[in-house]
């Protein structure tokens, strides 16, 4: 199994799928690429799917890599300074075991050198996954909404729409 992918031996050494542990492990791969400003990473695993922001559908690796360019401030060491922490993933699980619905939230703290460390926003993620090859895969992520914003002009490039 090459290391980070998704899924667990069995007793027949062949790989499976755990949901509970895969989807927020998945989430979580997510927020880490974006808050090491690995976008073409991050953009990878909407390879199977799309990313819905204020109404837009946005597909294909480099669409969605070109998006979060345009979007978020990078800083000399190449990261945007931050840390999304994703909680409370509220996971439905189809009858069939092959696609999935996960709600969750997200806290944006960020630090530079003239901003100290606070939070910037919070928000929700709504996913749509599937599972493929014995791996899950966002087939949809909607940026469901900003909840709560404070100062992110060290944080986007540009002001959100409201």
């Amino acid at each position: 199994m090459v290391d980070g992918e998704a899924g667990h031996l069995g007793a027949s050494g062949s790989a499976r799928s755990n949901p509970a542990l895969d989807i927020p492990n998945l989430l979580y791969r997510y927020a880490d690429a974006i808050d090491a400003g690995r976008f073409d990473e991050a953009a990878a695993l909407f390879d199977h799917g799309a990313v819905v922001v204020q109404g837009q559908r946005i597909e294909g690796r480099d669409a969605i890599a070109a998006m979060w360019r345009r979007w978020v401030r990078l800083y000399p060491d190449g990261t945007p300074r931050t840390r999304h922490l994703v909680t409370n993933p509220l996971i439905e699980l189809s009858d069939e075991g092959l696609t999935a619905r996960c709600r969750s939230q997200w806290t944006l703290l960020q630090a530079t050198d003239t901003l100290p460390l606070q939070v910037v926003a919070t928000g929700r993620y709504d996913d749509h996954l599937a599972l493929l090859d014995g791996r899950w895969h966002f087939s949809e992520r909607r940026y469901a909404g900003v909840d709560l914003s404070g100062d992110m002009s060290a944080h986007l490039l540009q002001p959100v729409k409201g």
